[in-house]
């Protein structure tokens, strides 16, 4: 344990992991009562413009699928439940520790809020996973991405070598050449931030599909990591492109792991398209 600490802790440093803002702690301080208060939560985060709007967005998005329209954040907090408004504010938060370092990541949080968005419709529509667990990960997924960028020069010609790969693992090739990955990177910013373990070994094995054949892997985690190719799949689709390697390499094990026929995948993936350019 302590060299594994010793070296998280040098990975930490290295990578420059942004520490957990104070207004999550004040977050999470609350979240952990016995019963926390959704209007302290409220003033919490009522005078963020930004914050305040993205509670309302998701509230009356599609993907969430009220009848009614939340007209306040107090509103958006009870029809959301308060695990899902932090799992929102969270992912804001981390792309304002983010968005500083310099790259052009506007892309990177557009598929980020689509994975998001995408896991909590499938996780509800096949209730397998808690909406707000579902939610979190598919914001966190693939957070160490911009934390590697700002680290490597050279790491995006690396990212897109991954993404090109049909047969090898994603974090294969980042390990070769960085000796880590941006699952591992996600990982210990997942823990350092205190997410839940569910997220943060989610996280750690998302490119490792031999876990949705393993018994031994907790069945949370790998609901998480089957969704996540679901997810995938329908956004290749919502921005047009007929090829997911990530899917050729694990779908088949997902579907076996969901229970899903290809009919039903293919049902699943028609309302998830729907959604998304409801949701435009």
């Amino acid at each position: 344990m302590p060299a594994e600490n010793a070296v998280e802790e040098a990975l930490m440093r290295s990578i420059r992991i942004p520490p957990r803002p104070s207004l999550l702690v004040d977050l999470q301080r609350e979240l952990a009562k016995a019963d926390p208060s959704p209007r302290t939560i409220a003033r919490i985060i009522g005078n963020d413009v930004g914050m305040s709007g993205a509670l309302l967005k998701l509230a009356n998005s599609p993907f969430f699928g009220a009848a009614r329209k939340a007209k306040s954040v107090e509103q958006a907090i009870n029809f959301l439940g308060l695990d899902l408004c932090a799992s929102t504010l969270t992912g804001l938060l981390a792309r304002r520790a983010i968005d500083g370092q310099g790259a052009d990541l506007s892309a990177f949080w557009e598929i980020s809020m689509r994975r998001a968005q995408a896991l909590m419709f499938t996780s509800r529509r096949l209730r397998i996973a808690p909406a707000d667990i579902a939610h979190t990960f598919g914001l966190f997924c693939d957070i160490g991405v911009p934390l590697l960028m700002d680290r490597f020069a050279d790491y995006a010609a690396t990212y897109d070598d991954a993404c090109d790969e049909p047969r090898r693992r994603f974090t294969e090739i980042e390990d070769e050449r960085f000796s880590t990955n941006h699952a591992a990177i996600g990982c210990l910013l997942a823990r350092n931030w205190g997410l839940s373990p569910d997220v943060s070994w989610a996280i750690l094995l998302h490119h490792d599909y031999r876990v949705l054949d393993d018994p031994a892997t907790d069945d949370a985690v790998r609901s998480l990591v089957a969704l996540t190719l679901l997810a995938e799949k329908g956004i290749e689709r919502f921005f047009g492109r007929t090829l997911s390697h990530e899917w050729e390499k694990g779908g088949e094990l997902a579907c076996q792991h969901l229970g899903l026929t290809e009919d039903e995948v293919a049902d699943l993936l028609d309302e998830l398209h729907e959604a998304f350019h409801n949701e435009r």
